[in-house]
C-alpha cells in the first residue's frame, strides 16, 4: 500500500502528537503547511523554536516570562497582600481577560493527582509558603479548576496555608451566564446554592 513521503508523514506523525489533534486533523494541517508560502512555513517553524529559546517561569510566581519576573510581578500598582492560586498560566491569563483581580498571582504547576503521580512535592508548594510570608499576604484565594483533582488541591492548600494568611477563598463554581437550569448537573447546582451572593440594590 502506498503511503505518504517520508518527511510529510514526519510531519503528520508530530503533529498527532499535540493536544486535541487527532490523525485527521494532523493530516489536514500537514497538507495545509505543504502548500502554504515557504516564507509562512518557516515563520511558524521560528515561532515555535522561539518559544523554547526566549520564554521561562517567572522566579517568583512561575508564570511564562521572558525575563525574570512576569510583567505581572513588576507591576507595581499590584495589590501584594492578595494572592491568587492558579494551576496553570494558562488559568491565570483566563483570569486576568476577565480584569477584575488587580492582585498577584502564584502558579501551582498542576494539581494533586495520585494517578498521574503528582504529589505535594511536584507542586510550587513551598515558594508560595515563602511568598506569603515575605508579601505580607492578607487573603488567598484558591483558583483550582472544579475537578476532582482541582477540589482536592483547593482542601490541600486549605490545611497547609491555615495560619499562615487571614484568609482563605475558593472562587465562587456555578452556572455559566446564559445557563439553563434544565441542563445543568446536580454538583453544579449545588455549588451554585452554596456560592449564593447577596443582591445589591
Amino acid at each position: 500500500m502506498l503511503g505518504y513521503a517520508a518527511p510529510l508523514q514526519r510531519l503528520i506523525d508530530e503533529l498527532s502528537k499535540l493536544p486535541g489533534i487527532g490523525p485527521k486533523s494532523a493530516q489536514r494541517l500537514a497538507f495545509y503547511l505543504l502548500n502554504a508560502e515557504e516564507a509562512d512555513v518557516a515563520a511558524l517553524g521560528e515561532a515555535i523554536l522561539q518559544i523554547k529559546s526566549e520564554i521561562g517561569r517567572c522566579q517568583e510566581c512561575f508564570n511564562y516570562a521572558t525575563e525574570q519576573l512576569c510583567p505581572i510581578c513588576q507591576d507595581p500598582t499590584r495589590d501584594c497582600t492578595v494572592l491568587c492560586i492558579v494551576e496553570q498560566p494558562s488559568d491565570l491569563m483566563a483570569l486576568e481577560r476577565a480584569g477584575e483581580f488587580r492582585g498577584l498571582y502564584h502558579v501551582l504547576g498542576g494539581a494533586l493527582s495520585p494517578v498521574e503521580g503528582l504529589g505535594p512535592g511536584d507542586l510550587n508548594i513551598s515558594q508560595l509558603r515563602r511568598r506569603i510570608q515575605e508579601l505580607g499576604c492578607q487573603e488567598v484565594i484558591l483558583a483550582t479548576s472544579p475537578t476532582v483533582e482541582g477540589d482536592a488541591t483547593a482542601e490541600f492548600l486549605r490545611g497547609e496555608l491555615a495560619g499562615l494568611v487571614e484568609r482563605i477563598t475558593r472562587i465562587a463554581l456555578g452556572l455559566p451566564v446564559g445557563g439553563d437550569l434544565d441542563y445543568a448537573d446536580q454538583v453544579t447546582l449545588a455549588r451554585s446554592l452554596r456560592g449564593r451572593t447577596l443582591m445589591e440594590e
